[in-house]
């Protein structure tokens, strides 16, 4: 195997990694998700009053 088969092993891999994330970043399921997080930096909600729940969302 030469480099230009490996270049061209990882130029495909690239591209198939650049469409799963963005897929994943346009579904419409992770809509509502991407909508609330967004407003995070404006929220005035105290992180000591959210329950651990909702603290920890992404990680479930």
């Amino acid at each position: 195997m030469n480099w230009g088969v490996l270049h061209s092993i990882a130029t495909v891999s690239a591209f198939v990694a650049f469409i799963g994330v963005a897929w994943w970043a346009y579904s419409p399921k992770n809509k509502k998700r991407f909508e609330e997080d967004a407003q995070l930096a404006l929220d005035d909600r105290d992180t000591q009053t959210l329950s651990s729940d909702q603290r920890t969302k992404d990680i479930q």
